[in-house]
């Protein structure tokens, strides 16, 4: 009964976001209040429990890193960042989204997906400002571009965390095997482009020639405070890079250099903590007591469950099924429940195929499955709900099906280039 409990609120829910009937924030945290106040699930199961609780690591590196954000906002950074970028673009607006994206891309492969489209969501608001165009296509390609970058590496997007931990697989590993795919999927990315945001490109000229005639030098403020930011966020960033070997999570790194640089900067509250996306950390918690509450009562386990049965042995059709199985319900219920649940039966499967090269594809479609299909809908991945809330704060509001209409159709030709990678490299050239 609590099973069916589950997924009645869940899918409630889920249609009362993908409807925009009620708030995203309304809707989540409706549906974790009635699996909590129904007994689905306990107060320690939703707020302590590793497996079925809220995903703190998540929330509180999102909050260490949207304060960095408020204080270094304050240097003027975002507007020489935005000016440059118009400029070295002749202030064409196509040329100016492919810049900022390939620049997306190439950043949530060295830090993570989630902390670049914090830093390059601010950067996109003022450029597009600047050229009075809608901001709103260049944000959903940026973040559609988070979450293929964010796939080429061990940091890059949290379920490959969660896959590095149970597979044992280590930074190197996530380089040497998904770093090829990601390239060529970004490059096939950059080429839809023009295609994908068709009539979104035209601009003001005498907008362009303003732009043009700035010095994006007289942007920054506070030349001091931005040395103290750079100086504190290399520290924070080489610090995600060596988590593992200083046993430090991302999310005590975040929170560190928040407080550290709040400190030495003597920032005011109403200062760094008007760019805390509340909104959007609260939707975090909502949805994850919900995807906890069909964890708990077994729903995900036995959707897992019912594709590795499916497989029969065939490690090729394990391999398919699990990407595209991955693709489809990391966009729907988040890919980092999604991964946290899944890992355990990969790690069962896998140990029954005798060939070691094809029992570790399994993993490696477990990540493109999950990564890519983060780009399926408005909630599958984390990036896509910050900037979403970014999006909204600022005034520009990007609908559910205005994400998904462009996401889906990411998220079709990716998996279908990562389908062939996987047969090529680990099955017909191994």
């Amino acid at each position: 009964m609590s099973a069916w409990i589950a997924v009645a609120v869940f899918v409630a829910a889920y249609v009362l976001i993908a409807t925009e009937r009620v708030h995203k924030t309304a809707a989540a945290l409706g549906g974790a209040g009635l699996v909590l106040g129904l007994g689905v699930v306990s107060s320690d199961e939703a707020f302590f429990s590793h497996d079925t609780g809220v995903d703190w690591d998540v929330i509180f590196l999102l909050l260490g890193m949207m304060i960095i954000v408020g204080v270094l906002r304050r240097t003027g950074v975002f507007e020489y960042v935005a000016i440059w970028a118009a400029k070295r673009a002749k202030g064409s607006p196509l040329r100016i989204m492919m810049l900022l994206v390939l620049i997306t891309a190439v950043a949530s492969a060295l830090l993570d997906n989630v902390t670049t489209v914090l830093l390059i969501a601010p950067v996109t608001l003022l450029v597009c400002d600047r050229l009075a165009i809608s901001p709103i296509p260049f944000l959903i390609a940026e973040v559609l571009a988070s979450n293929i970058g964010g796939a080429a590496t061990l940091i890059g997007d949290p379920p490959n965390i969660i896959i590095a931990s149970r597979a044992d697989l280590s930074f190197n590993d996530f380089l040497v095997h998904m770093a090829p795919i990601v390239i060529v999927a970004v490059a096939a990315f950059m080429i839809v482009l023009p295609w994908l945001f068709r009539g979104s490109f035209t601009a003001d000229p005498e907008r362009v020639a303003d732009i043009m005639a700035l010095t994006e030098r007289e942007a920054i403020q506070d030349v001091c405070l931005l040395v103290k930011c750079g100086i504190v966020l290399t520290g924070v960033f080489v610090a995600f890079v060596l988590h593992s070997a200083l046993h430090m999570e991302p999310a005590v790194v975040a929170l560190l250099g928040a407080g550290v640089l709040v400190l030495i900067s003597r920032s005011r509250p109403e200062h760094y903590l008007a760019s805390v996306e509340w909104e959007t950390l609260l939707f975090f918690a909502g949805l994850f007591i919900m995807v906890g509450a069909l964890v708990h009562t077994g729903v995900i386990g036995e959707l897992a469950g019912l594709v590795t049965e499916a497989t029969g042995g065939n490690a090729l059709l394990a391999v398919m099924l699990i990407l595209v199985v991955s693709a489809l319900l990391s966009g729907v219920i988040d890919n980092i429940p999604y991964v946290a649940t899944m890992s355990p039966l990969v790690l069962e499967l896998s140990g029954s195929i005798a060939n070691p090269v094809h029992a570790e594809a399994l993993w490696w479609s477990l990540a493109l499955g999950a990564d890519f299909g983060g780009n399926l809908t408005a909630v599958g991945a984390s990036a896509n709900v910050v900037v979403l809330g970014i999006a909204k704060r600022a005034g520009h509001p990007i609908s559910f099906w205005a994400f998904t209409r462009k996401g889906a159709i990411v998220t079709l030709f990716t998996i279908a280039l990562a389908a062939p990678y996987l047969w090529l490299r680990y099955f017909a050239f191994a």
